[in-house]
């Protein structure tokens, strides 16, 4: 919105200008100064991230092992926004065990593109499967396209904790859509997973296996498919968090 008092344009957000003897409107620059914080106000991000950013990304500096991955994480961060949208492929995808500081980081990505004039949306993967689902008409066989189609067209769709939810036919046929759609159509893409991937290793987790035995963690590609695994990996930058002790509660 345009600032009510200004000068230039009356609070119209618009004003009368003159090129080569011709007359015409364009935006006033007060709405663009607006348009970060308007842009911001209607992304969804949740309260506990709102201030979610890149300087304020705590890197444990008692643990050296854990300062040198985070480091390397966040250089990687800042360079996929410096050169946003010019960047060797559109989304990130960052992968890694809970409590690691994904959604921070990916919140942070999306505010600082907000904070370039790029509209932006949040979703929990969760929420977004079922608001897809519950507004699904099975009598007509028709469903309210309000949230698949923020998914689809959202100019950059963060996409947090991407496959926690159990798999059914309808969550993989969903989630392939939207990362098709995206990635045929060269839209950025943000996305969090806690899921491993045979790409990044820790495919099995020795801590609750019984003495002798291997517990095979369930995949990325288990919980959404091999297509939306496929098309992912194409589109996104793929950031692979270290070990390191709880995020969330390091925080407190």
């Amino acid at each position: 919105m345009a600032v009510v008092n200004c000068e230039r344009c009356g609070g119209s957000g618009w004003v009368i200008v003159e090129r080569q003897g011709l007359s015409g409107a364009e935006r006033c620059p007060c709405d663009q100064a607006e348009r970060p914080a308007r842009l911001l106000g209607a992304a969804n991000i949740p309260p506990l991230y709102r201030n979610a950013s890149l300087e304020n990304f705590s890197i444990p500096q008692d643990n050296p092992a854990a300062r040198s991955g985070l480091g390397g994480v966040v250089l990687a961060v800042r360079g996929y926004v410096r050169d946003f949208p010019n960047t060797d492929k559109p989304g990130i995808l960052f992968i890694g065990d809970p409590g690691t500081g994904k959604t921070h980081l990916a919140v942070a990505v999306l505010r600082a593109l907000i904070a370039k004039g790029f509209e932006g949306l949040f979703f929990d993967y969760q929420n977004l499967l079922g608001r897809i689902r519950s507004s699904y008409d099975a009598a007509s066989g028709t469903s309210d396209r309000e949230a698949y189609r923020s998914a689809l067209d959202a100019e950059i769709l963060l996409l947090d904790d991407l496959g926690a939810h159990r798999v059914t036919e309808f969550t993989e046929d969903t989630i392939t859509s939207i990362v098709t759609h995206r990635c045929n159509q060269k839209m950025p893409l943000i996305a969090t997973t806690n899921l491993p991937d045979a790409d990044s290793g820790a495919l099995m987790d020795r801590s609750s296996a019984l003495p002798g035995k291997v517990d095979y963690r369930m995949t990325l590609q288990d919980r959404i498919g091999a297509r939306a695994r496929s098309r992912l990996f194409e589109m996104c930058r793929i950031v692979r968090m270290p070990q390191v002790e709880d995020y969330r509660q390091k925080k407190r």
